[in-house]
Protein backbone atom coordinates (compact mmCIF):
# COMPACT_ATOMS: atom_id res chain seq x y z
CA UNK A 1 0.00 0.00 0.00
CA UNK A 2 1.44 3.65 -0.88
CA UNK A 3 2.27 5.78 1.74
CA UNK A 4 -0.27 8.23 3.60
CA UNK A 5 0.07 12.04 3.19
CA UNK A 6 -1.41 14.69 5.24
CA UNK A 7 -1.69 17.11 2.67
CA UNK A 8 -1.52 16.51 -1.24
CA UNK A 9 -1.21 20.13 -3.08
CA UNK A 10 -2.68 20.64 -6.95
CA UNK A 11 -1.02 23.30 -8.74
CA UNK A 12 2.10 24.92 -8.30
CA UNK A 13 1.03 28.97 -9.11
CA UNK A 14 1.51 31.90 -6.37
CA UNK A 15 -1.15 29.77 -4.28
CA UNK A 16 0.31 26.33 -4.83
CA UNK A 17 3.57 28.07 -3.18
CA UNK A 18 2.62 29.28 -0.98
CA UNK A 19 0.48 26.91 0.59
CA UNK A 20 4.10 24.67 -0.08
CA UNK A 21 6.00 26.94 2.03
CA UNK A 22 2.99 27.00 5.05
CA UNK A 23 2.79 23.10 4.52
CA UNK A 24 6.83 22.75 5.24
CA UNK A 25 6.60 24.90 7.77
CA UNK A 26 4.25 22.82 9.47
CA UNK A 27 5.85 20.27 9.55
CA UNK A 28 2.79 18.14 7.21
CA UNK A 29 3.93 15.21 5.63
CA UNK A 30 3.47 16.56 2.01
CA UNK A 31 2.82 15.44 -1.69
CA UNK A 32 3.24 18.49 -3.89
CA UNK A 33 1.85 18.05 -7.64
CA UNK A 34 1.76 20.15 -10.91
CA UNK A 35 1.94 18.89 -14.86
CA UNK A 36 3.89 22.56 -15.74
CA UNK A 37 7.93 22.59 -16.14
CA UNK A 38 7.97 25.96 -14.56
CA UNK A 39 6.43 26.86 -11.44
CA UNK A 40 4.74 29.86 -10.77
CA UNK A 41 1.53 29.41 -13.49
CA UNK A 42 0.08 32.49 -14.74
CA UNK A 43 2.24 34.83 -13.05
CA UNK A 44 5.25 33.71 -15.53
CA UNK A 45 3.45 34.55 -18.62
CA UNK A 46 3.02 38.72 -17.36
CA UNK A 47 5.84 40.73 -18.05
CA UNK A 48 5.47 42.89 -15.19
CA UNK A 49 3.90 42.51 -11.81
CA UNK A 50 3.59 45.86 -10.09
CA UNK A 51 1.50 45.74 -7.49
CA UNK A 52 2.93 42.64 -5.54
CA UNK A 53 3.96 44.59 -2.11
CA UNK A 54 7.66 44.96 -1.76
CA UNK A 55 8.90 44.46 -5.01
CA UNK A 56 7.16 46.28 -7.68
CA UNK A 57 8.46 46.22 -11.09
CA UNK A 58 9.53 42.51 -11.00
CA UNK A 59 8.60 40.38 -14.12
CA UNK A 60 6.40 37.22 -13.34
CA UNK A 61 8.63 34.87 -14.50
CA UNK A 62 11.68 36.19 -11.92
CA UNK A 63 8.66 36.36 -8.76
CA UNK A 64 8.21 32.85 -10.09
CA UNK A 65 11.47 32.05 -9.65
CA UNK A 66 12.11 33.95 -6.23
CA UNK A 67 8.68 31.91 -4.83
CA UNK A 68 9.80 28.73 -6.32
CA UNK A 69 13.54 28.93 -4.66
CA UNK A 70 11.63 29.75 -0.84
CA UNK A 71 9.70 26.50 -1.03
CA UNK A 72 12.94 24.78 -2.93
CA UNK A 73 14.89 26.49 0.86
CA UNK A 74 12.35 24.51 2.29
CA UNK A 75 12.38 21.22 0.54
CA UNK A 76 9.39 21.66 -1.15
CA UNK A 77 9.99 20.72 -5.31
CA UNK A 78 6.58 19.94 -7.49
CA UNK A 79 6.24 16.25 -8.88
CA UNK A 80 5.67 16.58 -12.46
CA UNK A 81 2.92 14.46 -12.72
CA UNK A 82 -0.77 15.44 -14.59
CA UNK A 83 -3.73 14.54 -11.72
CA UNK A 84 -6.43 12.83 -13.63
CA UNK A 85 -8.88 12.50 -10.72
CA UNK A 86 -9.61 12.46 -6.92
CA UNK A 87 -11.66 10.04 -5.46
CA UNK A 88 -13.48 10.97 -2.02
CA UNK A 89 -12.44 7.51 0.18
CA UNK A 90 -14.14 8.84 3.30
CA UNK A 91 -10.99 9.67 5.70
CA UNK A 92 -8.41 9.40 2.62
CA UNK A 93 -8.47 10.91 -1.20
CA UNK A 94 -7.40 8.94 -3.74
CA UNK A 95 -5.51 10.98 -6.30
CA UNK A 96 -4.32 9.62 -9.61
CA UNK A 97 -2.00 10.48 -12.24
CA UNK A 98 -1.13 8.65 -15.56
CA UNK A 99 1.43 6.75 -13.39
CA UNK A 100 0.69 7.02 -10.04
CA UNK A 101 -1.95 6.46 -7.21
CA UNK A 102 -1.41 8.63 -4.47
CA UNK A 103 -3.41 8.36 -1.07
CA UNK A 104 -3.22 11.57 0.76
CA UNK A 105 -5.93 12.55 4.22
CA UNK A 106 -6.55 16.08 3.04
CA UNK A 107 -6.31 18.16 -1.12
CA UNK A 108 -5.40 21.33 -1.40
CA UNK A 109 -6.62 22.22 -4.99
CA UNK A 110 -4.58 24.96 -6.69
CA UNK A 111 -4.69 24.08 -10.17
CA UNK A 112 -5.68 27.89 -11.60
CA UNK A 113 -7.05 28.73 -14.44
CA UNK A 114 -6.60 29.20 -18.35
CA UNK A 115 -7.19 31.38 -20.71
CA UNK A 116 -10.75 32.04 -22.75
CA UNK A 117 -10.35 31.66 -26.19
CA UNK A 118 -12.11 33.63 -29.08
CA UNK A 119 -14.33 30.71 -30.53
CA UNK A 120 -14.30 32.38 -34.43
CA UNK A 121 -12.88 30.35 -37.47
CA UNK A 122 -9.42 30.10 -38.30
CA UNK A 123 -8.32 30.65 -33.90
CA UNK A 124 -7.74 26.56 -33.50
CA UNK A 125 -5.97 26.24 -37.34
CA UNK A 126 -3.30 28.80 -36.76
CA UNK A 127 -2.58 28.53 -32.51
CA UNK A 128 0.97 28.66 -32.78
CA UNK A 129 1.20 30.23 -36.36
CA UNK A 130 0.12 33.96 -35.46
CA UNK A 131 -2.52 33.35 -33.09
CA UNK A 132 -1.42 33.22 -29.11
CA UNK A 133 -2.60 33.78 -25.63
CA UNK A 134 0.12 35.22 -24.19
CA UNK A 135 2.18 38.29 -25.81
CA UNK A 136 5.12 38.31 -22.67
CA UNK A 137 6.16 34.45 -24.36
CA UNK A 138 5.20 34.91 -27.96
CA UNK A 139 5.96 38.97 -28.54
CA UNK A 140 9.29 38.39 -29.52
CA UNK A 141 8.42 36.66 -32.72
CA UNK A 142 6.80 39.79 -33.96
CA UNK A 143 9.61 42.25 -33.61
CA UNK A 144 8.38 45.31 -35.63
CA UNK A 145 5.28 43.79 -37.21
CA UNK A 146 1.79 44.44 -36.52
CA UNK A 147 -0.12 43.04 -33.81
CA UNK A 148 -3.62 42.71 -32.98
CA UNK A 149 -4.67 42.68 -29.14
CA UNK A 150 -8.84 41.46 -28.71
CA UNK A 151 -9.85 42.33 -24.91
CA UNK A 152 -10.53 45.04 -22.48
CA UNK A 153 -9.25 44.39 -19.57
CA UNK A 154 -6.17 44.84 -17.60
CA UNK A 155 -4.47 41.65 -19.47
CA UNK A 156 -5.02 42.87 -22.42
CA UNK A 157 -4.06 46.58 -21.89
CA UNK A 158 -0.77 44.90 -20.28
CA UNK A 159 -0.56 43.20 -23.69
CA UNK A 160 -0.86 45.98 -26.10
CA UNK A 161 1.18 47.84 -23.81
CA UNK A 162 4.62 45.13 -23.88
CA UNK A 163 3.62 44.64 -27.72
CA UNK A 164 4.10 48.18 -28.57
CA UNK A 165 7.36 48.42 -27.37
CA UNK A 166 8.68 45.86 -30.05
CA UNK A 167 5.93 45.77 -33.04
CA UNK A 168 5.57 48.65 -35.95
CA UNK A 169 2.08 48.71 -35.21
CA UNK A 170 -0.67 47.26 -32.09
CA UNK A 171 -4.43 47.30 -32.52
CA UNK A 172 -6.57 46.99 -29.40
CA UNK A 173 -9.71 45.58 -30.30
CA UNK A 174 -12.22 45.90 -27.45
CA UNK A 175 -16.35 45.30 -27.76
CA UNK A 176 -17.22 47.93 -25.30
CA UNK A 177 -16.77 51.70 -25.90
CA UNK A 178 -14.77 51.70 -22.72
CA UNK A 179 -11.75 49.71 -21.01
CA UNK A 180 -12.17 47.53 -17.91
CA UNK A 181 -8.32 48.07 -16.91
CA UNK A 182 -6.88 49.74 -13.75
CA UNK A 183 -6.49 53.67 -14.39
CA UNK A 184 -2.68 53.15 -14.00
CA UNK A 185 -2.78 51.07 -16.77
CA UNK A 186 -5.20 53.32 -19.35
CA UNK A 187 -3.21 56.17 -18.89
CA UNK A 188 0.28 54.11 -19.82
CA UNK A 189 -1.76 52.79 -22.86
CA UNK A 190 -2.44 56.54 -23.81
CA UNK A 191 1.08 57.39 -23.49
CA UNK A 192 1.92 54.10 -26.82
CA UNK A 193 1.64 56.22 -29.92
CA UNK A 194 1.47 52.99 -32.01
CA UNK A 195 -1.66 51.40 -30.14
CA UNK A 196 -4.70 52.13 -31.96
CA UNK A 197 -8.05 51.82 -30.24
CA UNK A 198 -10.83 49.80 -31.95
CA UNK A 199 -14.05 49.99 -30.25
CA UNK A 200 -17.56 48.10 -30.34
CA UNK A 201 -16.02 45.64 -32.16
CA UNK A 202 -15.58 41.86 -32.09
CA UNK A 203 -13.52 39.25 -34.08
CA UNK A 204 -14.99 37.42 -36.63
CA UNK A 205 -12.36 35.08 -38.21
CA UNK A 206 -8.74 34.87 -38.31
CA UNK A 207 -7.52 34.54 -42.01
CA UNK A 208 -3.76 33.11 -43.30
CA UNK A 209 -2.00 30.17 -44.61
CA UNK A 210 0.04 28.68 -42.32
CA UNK A 211 0.29 32.13 -40.57
CA UNK A 212 -2.04 34.95 -39.36
CA UNK A 213 -2.14 37.78 -42.09
CA UNK A 214 -5.54 39.30 -41.24
CA UNK A 215 -8.41 39.46 -38.76
CA UNK A 216 -12.39 39.97 -39.71
CA UNK A 217 -13.58 42.58 -37.30
CA UNK A 218 -17.46 43.55 -37.21
CA UNK A 219 -18.56 46.78 -35.67
CA UNK A 220 -21.31 45.81 -33.00
CA UNK A 221 -23.53 49.62 -33.62
CA UNK A 222 -23.25 49.17 -37.92
CA UNK A 223 -22.79 45.62 -38.49
CA UNK A 224 -20.25 46.51 -40.64
CA UNK A 225 -17.09 43.97 -41.45
CA UNK A 226 -13.72 44.86 -42.55
CA UNK A 227 -10.57 42.99 -42.68
CA UNK A 228 -7.82 43.84 -40.62
CA UNK A 229 -3.98 42.94 -41.62
CA UNK A 230 -2.07 41.31 -38.90
CA UNK A 231 1.19 39.21 -38.79
CA UNK A 232 -0.68 38.02 -35.06
CA UNK A 233 -3.36 37.98 -33.18
CA UNK A 234 -3.27 38.15 -29.20
CA UNK A 235 -6.63 36.70 -27.45
CA UNK A 236 -6.87 38.37 -23.92
CA UNK A 237 -10.19 37.69 -22.73
CA UNK A 238 -10.24 36.29 -19.82
CA UNK A 239 -9.62 33.07 -18.25
CA UNK A 240 -11.81 29.66 -17.59
CA UNK A 241 -11.15 27.65 -14.25
CA UNK A 242 -9.21 24.32 -14.89
CA UNK A 243 -11.96 22.96 -12.52
CA UNK A 244 -13.97 20.54 -14.98
CA UNK A 245 -11.80 16.78 -13.93
CA UNK A 246 -13.33 17.82 -10.19
CA UNK A 247 -17.16 18.73 -10.53
CA UNK A 248 -17.79 15.46 -9.57
CA UNK A 249 -15.48 15.81 -6.18
CA UNK A 250 -15.74 19.20 -5.16
CA UNK A 251 -18.87 21.81 -5.60
CA UNK A 252 -18.42 24.21 -8.63
CA UNK A 253 -20.14 27.68 -8.85
CA UNK A 254 -21.98 28.65 -12.00
CA UNK A 255 -18.94 29.92 -13.77
CA UNK A 256 -16.87 26.74 -12.72
CA UNK A 257 -15.04 27.39 -10.07
CA UNK A 258 -15.04 25.65 -6.40
CA UNK A 259 -16.89 26.75 -4.35
CA UNK A 260 -15.08 27.89 -1.46
CA UNK A 261 -14.34 30.48 1.19
CA UNK A 262 -11.43 32.90 2.45
CA UNK A 263 -10.39 29.80 4.48
CA UNK A 264 -10.51 27.66 1.29
CA UNK A 265 -13.04 25.16 2.80
CA UNK A 266 -14.86 23.43 0.27
CA UNK A 267 -18.56 21.45 0.81
CA UNK A 268 -15.46 18.29 0.58
CA UNK A 269 -14.95 17.50 3.85
CA UNK A 270 -10.70 17.26 4.09
CA UNK A 271 -10.39 19.23 0.65
CA UNK A 272 -9.96 22.45 0.16
CA UNK A 273 -9.47 25.36 -2.73
CA UNK A 274 -6.79 27.90 -2.81
CA UNK A 275 -6.14 30.49 -5.74
CA UNK A 276 -7.70 31.55 -8.93
CA UNK A 277 -9.34 28.59 -8.82
CA UNK A 278 -11.67 29.18 -6.46
CA UNK A 279 -15.33 31.54 -6.00
CA UNK A 280 -13.52 35.03 -4.98
CA UNK A 281 -13.98 38.44 -6.07
CA UNK A 282 -10.70 39.33 -6.44
CA UNK A 283 -8.02 37.07 -8.77
CA UNK A 284 -4.58 38.75 -8.42
CA UNK A 285 -0.93 36.70 -7.16
CA UNK A 286 -1.31 38.51 -3.69
CA UNK A 287 -4.63 37.40 -2.89
CA UNK A 288 -3.55 33.73 -4.23
CA UNK A 289 -0.34 33.66 -1.85
CA UNK A 290 -2.93 34.57 1.09
CA UNK A 291 -5.40 31.38 0.14
CA UNK A 292 -2.25 29.29 0.30
CA UNK A 293 -1.53 30.41 3.73
CA UNK A 294 -5.50 30.03 4.25
CA UNK A 295 -6.35 26.65 3.13
CA UNK A 296 -2.72 24.94 5.00
CA UNK A 297 -4.37 26.70 8.66
CA UNK A 298 -7.78 24.65 7.10
CA UNK A 299 -6.28 21.56 7.21
CA UNK A 300 -4.17 21.91 10.53
CA UNK A 301 -7.28 22.43 11.67
CA UNK A 302 -8.94 19.50 9.63
CA UNK A 303 -6.31 17.10 10.90
CA UNK A 304 -6.63 18.47 14.59
CA UNK A 305 -10.27 16.80 14.84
Amino acid sequence: MSELYDVTILGAGPAGISAAIYAARAGLKTLWLDKQFAVGGQMINTYEVDNYPGIPGISGMDLGEKMAAHAEKLGMVPVRENVRSLENAGEEKIIRTKKHEYRSRTVIIACGAFHKKLEIPGEEELAGMGVSYCATCDGAFFKDRITVVVGGGNTAVEDAIFLARICKKVYLIHRRDSLRADKILCDRLAECENVEMIWDTVPVEIQGEQQVSGIVIRNKKTGQERLLETDGVFAAIGILPDSEKFRNFVQLDENGYISAGEDGVTGTPGVFAAGDIRTKALRQVVTAVSDGANAVLSVQKYLLK
